[in-house]
């Protein structure tokens, strides 16, 4: 049965593409998540007003890829002590999170976060919380860099090279 995790790490277009390469990840949707109005559009949400973070839905299969990989992978996608920005991007819809639908995934999630802020040694700006709620973004955003391969993203595509290979089998 697959499983499902949350990820605001900045422009959706990048961490969405970085995890549709992940051996095991099933199933990507960008969207709008944990924000405080109804049906949100990207217009919406550049206000910086709504409450709202640019975030990735990962389907996964959990025989194929865990959710420790999941997670190193996403530390290793973003900059966990900025605030509200990752890369260019800046305001609250580009900041960090870890957003859980399954309370089974807490202890993971608390243990890989104490160990980065153990390694950084820093607090780490990653929201870490539930699933409030989560509205998919425009169609043109989902698989943008499928579709416009030399759209931007604020990832370098070494991390993308990395994430493909991260748990293939030789």
């Amino acid at each position: 049965m697959n499983r499902e995790i949350y990820f605001a790490g900045g422009c959706f277009w990048g961490v969405e593409h970085f995890f549709k390469q992940v051996n095991g990840v099933v199933e990507t949707c960008v969207g709008y998540a944990n924000g405080k109005t109804e049906n949100p559009t990207y217009k919406d949400v550049c206000t910086d007003t709504t409450g709202y973070a640019e975030t990735v839905r990962v389907c996964y299969d959990p025989q194929v890829v865990s959710l420790g990989l999941l997670l190193d992978l996403y530390f290793m996608a973003i900059d966990p002590v900025s605030v509200n920005r990752q890369g260019e991007d800046t305001g609250t819809q580009y900041r960090t999170g870890i957003y859980y639908t399954d309370r089974q995934d807490v202890p993971a999630i608390e243990e890989k976060f104490r160990q980065e802020e153990k390694e950084i040694g820093a607090s780490l700006a990653v929201e870490v919380l539930p699933l409030e709620n989560f509205h998919n973004a425009e169609d043109y955003h989902q698989d943008y860099l499928d579709k416009n391969p030399g759209g931007y993203c604020h990832l370098p595509l070494e991390l993308f090279r990395y994430a493909r290979n991260a748990n293939r089998k030789s």
